[in-house]
């Protein structure tokens, strides 16, 4: 994986139709590359799973290239209703975690608001003739007309890809779930809502603990909430989590059952001179993503990334400014509640680039060595394979040169929100609205 500076991102696919009437149930909510990069998940607001493999030529030819097909689709959640509440859920997908393989089956959890889903994907490409006791129709055959017996066969048929719920987890949060984080043991994961985070053993469904609880016993003393939460790549007992206060908490669960007091708090002092009415709502982390490595992790909040060192908890050891030219725009972004749209952000394989979105179509990529950065979109005038993307740039005020784009012709409808980079090649995945692009290095 080349220093990410150097790299020429191309185009290589777009999945998803490119007319412009976009219905809300097709809006991708989640993306995910599985550990070896051959299956990419997305969600969407319809409740739907639908998961790519990698085309096995494009993996393997020279130069290789990153296409991927669609494998399996299936509706995860349904539209539900909490009488006792009388609230809508929705069947929204959330997130999307995959689970580590350990047999031909592939597994993964998705959620929405309220419940929790463990599917099971597996293929069959084979299929058992000859019954004795029914017919090939699957009738059961009436025992005193057996008068010989036969070996079943096994046949070959066409391949099916099956997806089953293995096990649901439901009933154990009263706020909106906002993640879920598999452990390193693959034996645990959390669900994080807006005051709690609970651990769960992936075979238990009806039991799961409460290990950091932010509830003030009157809401009227609430000051944050939980924004994201995420367990550690290696050490199954350390978890982080973020909150709208603009803080990161390390948690060890060896330390206590509970885990309310923090081992560390990442904090950044705010600079009193860029002190606005937003200071608070811009400060607010949207999204926390630990390193590959599991030594630093990034936050994503309004306007920036910054990627933090786990043994230093005063300041961020790098800060990228994701469009910092909407500093002046904040008021027209309050009111048109832009200023609280949570963008994700992820890590290339070896941690040495940074990912995220902004609007327009628009998402960055950091290098961390060389400290160039990119801004590139994700437009439908490029869909033709190999199609180079050319840097684009955004100019705030005076003249504006031929290949910029003025940030009042910004269009803030069309926003990446969700991005994943495949675990060890410069494959990166990007959700605009209901497409999914796929883009790789040229090589």
């Amino acid at each position: 994986m080349a220093g990410n500076g150097d790299i020429q991102w191309c185009f290589s696919q777009v999945k998803g139709t490119l007319e412009d009437d976009v219905t809300e149930a097709d809006i991708i909510s989640c993306v995910e590359f599985n550990h070896d990069g051959d299956l990419l998940a997305t969600g969407d607001k319809g409740g739907r799973v639908v998961i790519f493999q990698r085309d096995p030529i494009s993996k393997n030819s020279i130069p290789r290239r990153g296409e991927y097909n669609v494998y399996s689709t299936f509706q995860s959640h349904e539209p539900e209703f909490d009488y006792l509440k009388s609230l809508e859920i929705e069947e929204k997908i959330n997130k999307i975690r995959w689970l580590k393989r350990k047999n031909p089956a592939h597994f993964l959890l998705s959620t929405n608001d309220k419940t929790i889903k463990l599917w099971k994907v597996s293929e069959r490409d084979k299929r058992v003739e000859g019954y004795n006791t029914k017919e090939e129709n699957g009738a059961i055959k009436d025992p005193a007309c057996i008068t010989a017996l036969r070996v079943p066969t096994i046949k070959p048929m066409e391949l099916m890809v099956e997806a089953s719920p293995r096990r649901i987890f439901a009933n154990a949060h009263t706020y909106h779930i906002n993640s879920i984080s598999v452990n390193s043991d693959q034996e645990t994961y959390l669900s994080a809502d807006d005051l709690r985070i609970n651990l769960w053993h992936l075979e238990i469904t009806d039991q799961s603990f409460n290990i950091v609880d932010i509830k003030p016993t009157n809401m009227e003393e609430l000051t944050e909430v939980i924004t994201a939460a995420e367990f550690h790549p290696a050490e199954c007992n350390l978890l982080v989590y973020s909150s709208s206060k603009g803080t990161i908490r390390l948690c060890d669960m060896r330390a206590a059952a509970l885990c309310d007091r923090h081992s560390k708090l990442f904090e950044e002092p705010e600079d009193p001179t860029n002190r606005s009415f937003f200071s608070e709502i811009i400060s607010s982390i949207s999204d926390v993503k630990l390193s590959n490595s599991g030594r630093y992790m990034i936050s994503r909040d309004y306007l920036s990334v910054k990627v933090w060192d786990l043994h230093m908890e005063t300041k961020p050891i790098e800060c990228y400014y994701v469009h910092d030219y909407l500093r002046s725009k904040l008021c027209s972004l309050y009111e048109n509640d832009c200023i609280f749209d949570k963008f994700e952000c992820c890590w290339s394989g070896n941690d040495s680039a940074i990912m995220t979105g902004s609007y327009n179509n628009f998402f960055r990529v950091f290098d961390r060595s060389t400290k160039r950065d990119l801004t590139l979109e994700a437009a439908r005038d490029i869909a033709k394979p190999k199609t180079l993307l050319k840097p684009r740039k955004v100019c705030t005020g005076g003249k504006r040169k031929k290949d910029e784009i003025s940030v009042d012709c910004l269009d803030f409808n069309k926003k990446i929100l969700h991005t994943a980079w495949h675990p060890s090649e410069n494959v990166v995945a990007v959700a605009a609205t209901n497409n999914l692009f796929l883009f790789q290095d040229k090589l």
